[in-house]
């Protein structure tokens, strides 16, 4: 699925950004205006007054003070603060504090280094990277809410056209919502270092119709494939360190320090969306993580060429 446009704030498709992207045009507007009034008086004033060669010399006459003018440059720039502060209060409690209709989407978000945890405890399921959730049209309305939690360190959601950054801290529980209006995927960022490799910390937002949401729900809900062609790849995921960190619904991994793999080869992306989700990549990443992310967690295996053969094949399995 192509990206409908790149992390443009300018072009809100979810209420939260739009209500951001009509706040940063109104203050744009109102700061612009004032940098066009200065502007203008300070290039009358150049133009005005500028030294003149004949200049006789003669001190021009002083003026000491005007309470006319100390009461405008006082009280219009706190009528400016107070009316920024008033509606950027508005849009922050509309946001905040917005109460979960009925039919809304509950996800839990776990931010860790460097990959995202999605689980939707209503739909008993769990994934990683990339996030699925319904379409909202105005005839039925179906938000989504985003439960904000850190397995490790500061981190940030940030889907440009979707919301505003949302930090996930430690022990610290967040939230944010959003109500896609239109299909496609939307690109986000980490926006709160992390680490070594926070730049290659994506996000991916899979808007999808309510049909194909509901046919991905039901394709999660399966269990792991299980092929008698990959039985040594199983094995050898299955008696390695692997098991330590992922899970695979089915089988005896059930580790969480790493992305759930059960639906592995469902996904468009490896590596938190460093690199496409390729037979070739795939291998590599299980070879060589520093390859492809270098700094990240996950450790090399050590396994021979055959090895690594057996494994990747068990993997693309995992649909």
């Amino acid at each position: 699925m192509t990206p409908l446009s790149p992390t443009n704030i300018f072009a809100p498709a979810s209420t939260p950004a739009d209500s951001i992207f009509g706040l940063s045009t109104f203050v744009l507007a109102v700061t612009g205006t004032i940098f066009v009034v200065v502007f203008a008086l300070l290039l009358y004033s150049v133009v005005k007054f500028r030294t003149r060669r004949n200049d006789d010399g003669r001190e021009p006459p002083q003026v000491y003070g005007s309470n006319q003018v100390e009461l405008a440059w006082t009280v219009i720039p706190i009528l400016i603060v107070l009316a920024l502060f008033l509606v950027s209060v508005r849009v922050i409690i509309s946001i905040q504090q917005a109460v979960p209709p009925e039919k809304a989407l509950e996800v839990v978000v776990i931010g860790h280094q460097f990959w995202w945890e999605y689980r939707y405890p209503g739909l008993q399921i769990v994934t990683a990277n990339e996030l699925h959730v319904p379409v909202s049209d105005p005839q039925h309305p179906t938000p989504t809410f985003l439960q904000l939690l850190s397995a490790d360190t500061d981190h940030s959601f940030w889907v440009p056209r979707l919301a505003g950054k949302t930090d996930l801290i430690p022990n610290h529980p967040n939230s944010t919502w959003i109500d896609p209006h239109q299909p496609g995927l939307y690109l986000g960022q980490c926006a709160q270092y992390c680490g070594t490799q926070h730049a290659k910390m994506l996000l991916r937002v899979y808007v999808q119709s309510r049909d194909d949401f509901e046919r991905w729900v039901q394709e999660q809900r399966q269990p792991a494939h299980l092929s008698d062609a990959a039985a040594q790849g199983r094995h050898i995921f299955e008696t390695t360190a692997c098991i330590n960190c992922h899970a695979v619904a089915g089988t005896v991994a059930d580790g969480r320090f790493g992305p759930d793999l059960t639906h592995l080869m469902s996904r468009d992306t490896i590596a938190a969306g460093a690199v496409e989700n390729t037979p070739d990549n795939l291998r590599l990443w299980v070879r060589n993580p520093d390859a492809i992310k270098p700094g990240c967690l996950m450790p090399s295996m050590q396994l021979n060429d055959q090895e690594l053969d057996a494994l990747t094949a068990y993997l693309e399995t995992l649909r």
